[in-house]
């Protein structure tokens, strides 16, 4: 395939773009340019697809994603990248598919009392303000400066992310099950794929209903038990 690749980034330091064949800047995604600029870079350039690769990206490119003409952007739609975007929804989404999943909750004295507990954003990142909890005076004391949090149980097991790349229509092209077996600041550094059909087969189930574009992650944790406990899709 004759391919180019562009990179787009804010600056032109940025490691990535040294592993592309173009490189072009762009505003910061909450400059009121940002979106023009992105338009402009594929209509010149004749992109045939736009790959974001950054969360905070999704929902814009998600609500605009039919204004880009010939180029095809490859995000999920709104309603979806809501969903991964407040965690509080993506618990009750994999319950909807019949997946396992610790109930959140937005409140700290709303929550039951089972320690360990697990304090993050509800539409946070990277583990930042992320936390693990043994008693309820710790949380108490977390929950005063996390902000926009939620509260679910602490589920011991196997950490496991899953790379799923699907088709423009949703369809899965491959779901490829990793271990975690080193993570800094929330970021893996260490993996060892894993071929469970179990997951897999789970996986199956999540993109026919959610239909994703593109690339998509889903993190979760297999207990000693075996059952796979979803905790987030990125």
């Amino acid at each position: 395939v004759d391919l180019i690749i562009y990179g787009a980034d804010i600056t032109n330091t940025a490691p990535a773009l040294q592993f592309v064949d173009k490189k072009v800047l762009v505003p910061r995604i909450k400059d009121v340019s940002y979106l023009p600029r992105l338009k402009q870079i594929c209509a010149e350039e004749n992109i045939d697809a736009l790959i974001p690769t950054i969360d905070t990206d999704l929902l814009l490119l998600s609500q605009h994603r039919d204004e880009f003409g010939k180029t095809k952007v490859f995000v999920s739609s709104p309603d979806k990248v809501k969903i991964c975007r407040d965690k509080r929804f993506t618990a009750d989404y994999f319950s909807s598919l019949g997946l396992h999943s610790p109930h959140p909750v937005d409140d700290v004295k709303k929550y039951n009392g089972v320690f360990p507990a697990f304090i993050k954003p509800k539409d946070g990142s990277s583990s930042i303000d992320a936390y693990k909890v043994t008693n309820q005076e710790d949380l108490e004391e977390i929950s005063n400066r996390v902000p926009d949090y939620i509260i679910q149980p602490f589920i011991t097991g196997t950490e496991y992310t899953v790379d799923i790349f699907c088709d423009w229509d949703g369809n899965p092209v491959f779901i490829t099950p990793r271990i975690r077996l080193a993570v800094r600041s929330g970021e893996v550094l260490k993996t060892e794929i894993r071929q469970d059909d179990q997951i897999i087969d789970e996986m199956k189930r999540l993109c026919a209903e959610y239909k994703p574009r593109g690339q998509i992650t889903v993190q979760l944790i297999k207990a000693s038990d075996g059952t796979d406990w979803y905790i987030e899709i990125n």
